[in-house]
């Protein structure tokens, strides 16, 4: 049986409490997101892990700078463990089961967040909620640099936050 764990560190303070079971809606965002996404057949009897941080914009600036060449802030970054569209089912053998096998890091920043709530008229759950979905896609090899590829992902990430109780993000 599948499984996913997901780990919630929140360094940046201004995230405790922004909104209502923050912990858990973020926690079952994320799970849909891994849920609906398709998977390798390997992954069917494996358990997973995937951090999620909450942090600020000079960290995730850093982070930014450091690993995608841009000095400056972003809403969420995804740092898979592992390419999943080149995925090999013998690396799963670095993970004996039941280990987790994990998936990666999916970073918020808060002020930006706030930003842009504020900018496009966003309720701060919502659009963190959708942020963590599409976080958790990317980590999952969804990815929206190509034209198809941006609206098989947006769709997905509809589907999966209308199936959740959140509105259309792209709206």
């Amino acid at each position: 049986m599948i499984s996913l764990t997901i780990h919630i560190d929140t360094p940046e303070k201004q995230w405790k409490g922004s909104f209502k079971k923050m912990s858990e809606k973020i926690e079952r965002a994320a799970g849909a997101a891994f849920v609906v996404a398709r998977r390798p057949a390997a992954f069917s009897s494996r358990n997973f892990s995937l951090n999620i941080v909450l942090t600020d914009d000079k960290s995730i600036k850093t982070l930014n700078h450091d690993y995608r060449g841009q000095n400056k802030a972003t809403n969420v970054l995804s740092f898979p463990q592992f390419d999943i569209r080149k995925f090999d089912v013998g690396s799963l053998a670095y993970h004996p089961s039941p280990t987790p096998v994990p998936l990666g890091d999916v970073v918020l920043a808060w002020e930006t967040v706030k930003k842009e709530c504020k900018a496009q008229k966003k309720d701060l759950e919502n659009h963190t909620i959708h942020l963590v979905v599409h976080g958790t896609l990317h980590l999952l090899g969804y990815d929206h640099m190509k034209n198809k590829e941006a609206k098989s992902m947006e769709s997905l990430e509809c589907d999966i936050l209308k199936s959740l109780g959140y509105p259309d993000p792209y709206k």
